[in-house]
């Protein structure tokens, strides 16, 4: 029998993926825009819809850096706006283990949960640096060796609390007068290195036992919080074999911490570009990334990596000749840094734009490729399948270009392919994303 294929939709910021000057982009704070997307996803018979955050406008340059999410509303507002004109469509979204307690992220999360009928589900994310920080007190900001120690134990302080009350706990019996089964329902403490709490904890049990856990990493750390901890993990890996093998690596993992393979569900977030032929698709695809990544945003970008002012280079000429800066602050704030080795990828961009004769922005387009399936609807749906199939991921979290009405074309022509190929649900059989993702509660 063929795996069912997992699908997410991602509402993104404005940011390298989303071409918000597009005439066809909508409001990232209108309630509209998160309505449409949203309800196309159900339309589609997706699992979740997704958001992020962002805590601090990230600054480049010390300007606000208009390639990130910015002046979007808060998630939780955003998703409890969501459950009401949704009734299947799990409903996720980032909330920071770092400046957030855990008694506040639960209490907040087990409410929404009964709100939206058991839909809720929490990207787990941490925070180290000290700009971000400077928007909170309490110490600011974590060592960035302290911030999945802090993330780890945020969380099994959660999990404790969402289990202070058992799935009977509520007798409500009329007749005796008697409300709960025990005199002190939610009675919990929990003493740590960086949690020391005590109390009761104020929401029954919510519809699906507890929200759904995801987490976003990739370096060997961020494998094992999620192979331990999580229901889901958010992966970059976009091509058949990288996939594979995270795929092997994090599974692989799951056995020493008490859990089965199908305990955590691997979701790379991917794009996609349709076209009525392959050919059409490409140029699309073309077209699209020259979109993405206009002149402006090539040198952003470039900065980013070489750490310097770049703002009076042309970016239809060469690269800078020069290596980056690494050893000085970061040029950008609110990030962290996405070159492990600044110096050595500058070597290999300058290699690459001298083997193809390419330009500052077009080496830019290349190398921060997006689209991650480029076709017709049926090749586009048979990809995906393939990759589900062959164990390089359990399905997508699909990030359109375009917002609100990015996702449309696909849901009206890939998801009936899938349909077909028995690997995606004609209609929601389950009423709880732990339900959809087939988790247990």
């Amino acid at each position: 029998m063929s795996k069912q294929v997992i699908l997410a939709a991602h509402f993104p910021g404005v940011n390298n993926t989303t071409v918000w000057s597009d005439p066809a982009a909508g409001s990232q704070i209108a309630f509209e825009s998160f309505r449409r997307l949203a309800q196309t996803a159900e339309r589609g018979r997706f699992d979740f819809f997704f958001l992020a955050e962002g805590l601090r406008l990230r600054e480049q340059r010390g300007r606000i850096h208009d390639l990130d999410v910015v002046g979007r509303p808060d998630n939780l507002t955003v998703l409890a706006g969501l459950a009401a004109v949704t009734s299947h469509l799990g409903l996720t979204g980032t909330f920071n283990s770092t400046f957030n307690e855990p008694l506040e992220l639960a209490r907040k999360l087990a409410s929404f949960d009964h709100l939206s009928g058991g839909r809720a589900g929490w990207n787990v994310v941490t925070s180290w640096d000290a700009f971000t920080g400077e928007n909170f007190r309490r110490g600011g900001y974590l060592d960035r060796a302290d911030r999945y120690s802090r993330a780890a134990e945020v969380l099994q302080t959660v999990r404790e609390l969402f289990g202070t009350w058992a799935a009977d706990e509520i007798v409500a019996d009329r007749a005796s007068g008697v409300w709960s089964r025990h005199a002190e329902p939610g009675a919990f403490a929990h003493k740590g290195q960086h949690v020391d709490i005590a109390g009761h904890f104020p929401i029954p049990r919510s519809p699906q036992g507890r929200p759904v856990i995801l987490q976003a990493g990739d370096s060997d750390a961020g494998r094992e919080f999620a192979a331990r901890d999580a229901d889901a993990i958010f992966s970059r890996h976009g091509t058949l074999g990288e996939g594979k093998a995270f795929y092997a690596d994090v599974k692989g993992r799951l056995a020493r911490h008490g859990r089965r393979p199908d305990d955590l569900k691997i979701l790379p977030a991917s794009t996609f570009v349709l076209g009525t032929s392959e050919a059409d698709a490409r140029e699309k695809a073309h077209h699209i990334r020259r979109q993405q990544v206009s002149p402006q945003t090539a040198i952003l970008l470039a900065e980013q990596l070489w750490n310097k002012d770049l703002s009076d280079h042309d970016p239809d000429g060469p690269l800078p000749a020069f290596d980056p800066v690494p050893d000085q602050d970061s040029i950008i704030k609110g990030r962290a840094g996405m070159f492990a080795d600044p110096v050595a990828t500058a070597r290999q961009w300058r290699a690459l734009a001298e083997e193809k004769r390419l330009s500052l922005r077009e080496v830019v387009i290349e190398v921060t490729g997006r689209q991650t399936f480029i076709g017709t609807a049926a090749t586009v749906a048979a990809t995906i399948d393939d990759f589900v199939q062959q164990d390089a991921a359990d399905g997508f979290i699909l990030v359109p270009h375009i917002v609100p009405g990015g996702l449309d074309e696909f849901v009206d022509t890939v998801v009936p392919l899938l349909q077909e190929r028995g690997v995606l649900r004609t209609e929601y059989e389950t009423t709880t994303l732990r339900g959809h993702l087939g988790l247990a509660s």
